[in-house]
């Protein structure tokens, strides 16, 4: 009997240990390794989320506030969306060491400011998006240190004012899509503006707002509606500017262009930038050449590559074994690795003639066909089997511990007594102790929690 009782308890534990870190709040809807809390009218986040999560769905709540590390016990979340919330503000260190987040949704909220600080550490980030906020204002530094960000969408806003000298080719090598369309921009810093890198001029969308009518801004739409860009074929109608400041003179003016008559545009000094897509499936350890094909003829060109995982590549800077640029722009990967996947931007240039083009390589390593296992798939299975053996244990396998051999009883001969005359033998204490000490239940006990901890704590 006390085999059976420490094999129970053994049982109770392992259940209790296997779903401690990862329950699912009852407000949230959990499949594989994806939480979603969304319309669940939080105020607060829940006091537990479980750690496997991939992706998390807090959208359309009540959410005003995230304070430092939240997310911290998350190691492995990509997707978090927020977006519907009430959030005015982040805290510092909100998303310490959840460095591996990819997509950061926080559309539709009441964000005024961005400060610089909202995104540290954020390496790996890809899309982010903020628009229909409240946003007056972005701080210098706040894309800093974002070098895999591909889209930012900073539409339906307020923004005045926009700080395009922190993004340059280094910084942000795979940025291809700038939204600040919708806002309030009068004047930009053109100088600032033309030095963006080629990818990020062919997606920037500026149309729907206030831009005042002058010849440095017409110049500036003109080389790029030369280049064809779609961000100028796609809202050709949406963009206007305002003649002499006058809000109710407003003209389109890459239909309209009688008024720029007495500009001086400047002539091209460059084709348009030529982008070569294509798509490259590997496997672990193979070798890997990747072309840098461009219109191009010239026998004096330069090629630069930007690699997910090197950075800038030329034919000085590489001292890679595994990995080498050849003189015709070919970028070799002997032994292909899992982190070697990403877009590869090949640059060549003819600096005679100021000629440019370049080519992008979205490259894919496959690890050796086998079946994927889910954080989640996994912990439930360790359960299921732990189980399993318990019960076998408890019903398949006799128990032969000393404890549980007990001396026969005497063999009593029978008599006959009248039972109608019988009485308990057992004091009515005794009774009552037996009848409790049956009903009694193993409980668990949680640390006491003091009531300043106790309003620390969020409430889902």
């Amino acid at each position: 009997m006390t085999c059976r009782l420490h094999a129970r308890l053994l049982l109770v534990l392992l259940c209790l240990i296997c779903g401690s870190e990862q329950t699912c709040p009852p407000m949230c809807l959990c499949v594989s390794d994806t939480v979603s809390c969304s319309s669940s009218g939080l105020g607060r986040l829940p006091r537990t989320l479980p750690t496997f999560s991939a992706t998390l769905d807090l959208s359309y709540n009540h959410l005003s506030w995230l304070g430092p590390g939240i997310f911290n016990k998350m190691p492995v979340l990509e997707n978090l969306k927020l977006s519907h919330n009430q959030l005015r503000s982040l805290g510092h260190g909100v998303f310490l060491n959840a460095s591996g987040l990819r997509l950061l949704d926080l559309s539709s909220n009441k964000l005024q400011v961005v400060e610089q600080h909202y995104f540290k550490g954020l390496w790996r980030l890809e899309e982010l998006l903020l628009f229909n906020n409240r946003i007056t204002q972005v701080e210098a530094g706040t894309l800093v240190g974002l070098s895999s960000l591909k889209k930012a969408y900073f539409s339906l806003n307020q923004i005045t004012q926009f700080p395009f000298f922190s993004i340059q080719d280094h910084s942000h090598p795979f940025l291809t899509m700038l939204d600040l369309s919708s806002n309030r921009m009068s004047r930009l810093p053109w100088e600032d503006v033309k030095a963006l890198p080629g990818l990020v001029q062919r997606g920037l969308y500026l149309h729907n707002n206030s831009l005042i009518c002058d010849c440095s801004m017409y110049s500036m739409f003109w080389h790029w509606s030369l280049r064809g860009y779609n961000a100028l074929k796609e809202f050709a109608y949406d963009h206007t500017c305002i003649i002499s400041g006058d809000p109710r003179s407003s003209i389109r003016f890459l239909q309209q262009n009688r008024f720029f008559l007495n500009c001086t545009v400047e002539k091209a000094v460059s084709r348009p930038v030529t982008v070569f897509l294509s798509s490259v499936l590997v496997s672990v350890g193979d070798e890997v050449r990747l072309d840098c094909q461009t219109p191009l003829r010239s026998t004096e060109l330069s090629f630069t590559w930007l690699s997910p995982r090197k950075g800038r590549i030329t034919q000085t800077s590489t001292n890679d074994t595994l990995i080498s640029l050849s003189a015709n722009g070919t970028l070799e990967i002997q032994a292909a690795k899992v982190n070697d996947s990403g877009v590869y931007v090949c640059t060549a240039l003819d600096v005679k003639q100021s000629l440019n083009a370049t080519r992008e390589v979205n490259v894919t390593v496959l690890l050796p066909a086998v079946e994927p296992f889910n954080t989640g798939y996994t912990t439930l299975l360790g359960c299921l089997v732990s189980f399993i053996a318990v019960l076998m244990y408890l019903f398949l396998t006799p128990c032969h511990c000393r404890c549980c051999k007990q001396p026969k009883p005497p063999i009593i001969p029978a008599v006959t007594y009248d039972t109608s005359a019988l009485t308990s033998i057992l004091p009515p204490y005794t009774r009552n102790q037996h009848k409790i000490q049956t009903n009694r239940h193993v409980a668990f006990m949680e640390p006491a929690i003091s009531e300043e901890e106790a309003d620390q704590i969020p409430e889902s």
